[in-house]
């Protein structure tokens, strides 16, 4: 396993050239599986994936040496994922304000980690196993470890399990989720077919705050297969379809290449976004796996509560067919 990979500044982690211990990136140490023609790379910052690529295709969005992963690229969520509504909700009737960190929108956003250093705890030539702690806070009262293990299989798949433990003296609740974009190569986004296995969405307002369920009819029915093409949504969808325990969502190639998100029972919320907003790209897809959804503190939606003591983890990958 390599780490300090020295690029252009401008690069992504699929032109790595030579290890370096004395470089330093904006995502702190880089983790560099591979496995035959796989190559992952895993960040420090967020225990975030930063590429993921088969047989020198890019399988997902990335970002260079000196950026943050723009859009949340690749980063890992926890103990909320999406939103919180004005970052408050209650613990037993008390009022708990988080920081508002989507000022545009005035919620708390993708949990307390996404700016975390990860500690690494675990490493092997296809693994690597990064931990780190969300200590008692305001808005947050509770002790909890999050650790993310990545591996490359020996199909050269990338299987992703999110653990949380409850180090606290009481209850505590959480939501998991990671935030990867996919892609196929340098094929054009507007090409791609985006196929998303599920039959209902969470209606949403303008700041992204479901308010009701309905079907998943119209440009949110996805299941059947949508062009790309001109589609841009933000939305989360349920009820999805699992077949041997995992839920696929995939994009396809106009000559049949494809990449797919897999989510195992313990997720039942994807949350899909398609945008024009990526940097350098005409349109990114972001698939996220979720075990619960926005404002899941104050609906309830989702919700998950650990006993002191108690661990809970979901499990996410992506795979291709090339």
């Amino acid at each position: 396993m390599k780490y300090g990979i020295a690029m252009p500044a401008s690069s992504s982690p699929a032109d790595s050239a030579r290890p370096s211990e004395t470089r330093r990136f904006a995502t702190g140490r880089q983790f560099e599986l591979r496995r035959g023609a796989a190559l992952a790379v895993i960040t420090e910052l967020a225990a975030g994936l930063r590429l993921y690529s088969r047989d020198g295709i890019q399988l997902t969005e990335s970002y260079g040496d000196d950026q943050i992963p723009p859009g949340a690229t690749g980063i890992t969520l926890a103990p909320w994922a999406n939103r919180v509504e004005d970052g408050v909700w209650y613990l037993e009737g008390k009022k708990q304000q988080l920081d508002i960190t989507e000022v545009s929108r005035n919620n708390a956003s993708h949990g307390l980690l996404r700016n975390a250093a990860y500690a690494l705890v675990d490493e092997s030539e296809f693994s690597v196993t990064l931990q780190a702690t969300v200590f008692p806070q305001h808005g947050y009262p509770f002790l909890v470890r999050h650790t993310v293990r990545y591996e490359l299989d020996e199909n050269m798949d990338l299987r992703v399990q999110q653990t949380l433990v409850n180090d606290s003296q009481d209850r505590a609740p959480f939501v998991l989720g990671a935030h990867p974009y996919l892609r196929l190569g340098d094929v054009a986004p507007e090409d791609l077919v985006l196929t998303v296995n599920a039959r209902t969405r969470l209606v949403a307002d303008e700041r992204l705050i479901p308010r009701s369920t309905a079907a998943a009819d119209g440009q949110y029915d996805l299941s059947g297969g949508t062009a790309v093409g001109d589609l841009l949504i933000d939305v989360a969808l349920t009820d999805l379809t699992y077949d041997g325990g995992l839920a696929r969502h995939t994009l396809t190639a106009p000559d049949g290449r494809s990449v797919s998100l897999e989510q195992d029972e313990t997720c039942p919320y994807v949350h899909v976004f398609v945008t024009d907003t990526f940097p350098g790209r005409s349109k990114a897809v972001a698939i996220e796996p979720m075990t619960g959804p926005a404002n899941a503190f104050n609906s309830g939606d989702g919700l998950r509560w650990l006993d002191p003591g108690e661990a809970s983890t979901m499990g996410w990958g992506i795979s291709a067919s090339l």
